[in-house]
């Protein structure tokens, strides 16, 4: 078998300038770096299916081929198409959906989730379990964030009987 090697520096370049465009912050050039990667390994699994060969259907032959070509691969190739394409739907999707919010497609590090992630991991650290001061005594309370008005956390209650 012998690999043409345009086709394997062509899939090299294709998959390096992918993963570089996946690494921007911006979503367009995230969106075609999955599409640049995914051609990238179509290519590839092209060159792994071998020789060029005879159409893959009985009765079927070409005069300058010796073999059937591999049907494999171009099924993969036909199913990794078809992926992409939703991917990259799906991802479009997403950056309407973040153009419509915020009127950029940059995204920007967000401060929540580093103070999320640089929290301590003790249960007394959590949400909801916190040992919040009391307002009247000023002391650390064992019950939390439980006193004061429930409003949102006690279920709704039926008038008149009725559901």
């Amino acid at each position: 078998m012998e690999a043409n090697l345009f086709l394997l520096i062509g899939s090299g370049v294709l998959i390096a300038c992918g993963v570089y465009m996946m690494l921007d912050r911006a979503l367009t050039r995230m969106i075609l770096g999955v599409l640049l990667l995914g051609n990238g390994a179509n290519l590839l699994i092209l060159q792994a299916g071998g020789e060029a060969g005879s159409p893959p259907i009985l009765g079927r032959t070409s005069e300058t081929a010796d073999g059937m070509a591999d049907p494999l691969a171009q099924a993969m190739i036909l199913t990794a198409i078809v992926i992409s394409m939703a991917l990259a739907g799906f991802m479009l999707s997403l950056m309407y959906r973040q153009y419509r919010y915020r009127t950029d497609d940059v995204i920007e590090r967000d401060e929540e989730d580093h103070a999320i992630a640089t929290r301590p991991t003790t249960p007394s650290a959590a949400p909801d379990h916190d040992l919040s001061e009391d307002p009247e005594t000023g002391r650390l309370s064992a019950s939390g964030d439980t006193f004061g008005p429930r409003n949102f956390e006690s279920p709704v209650k039926e008038v008149d009987g009725e559901r």
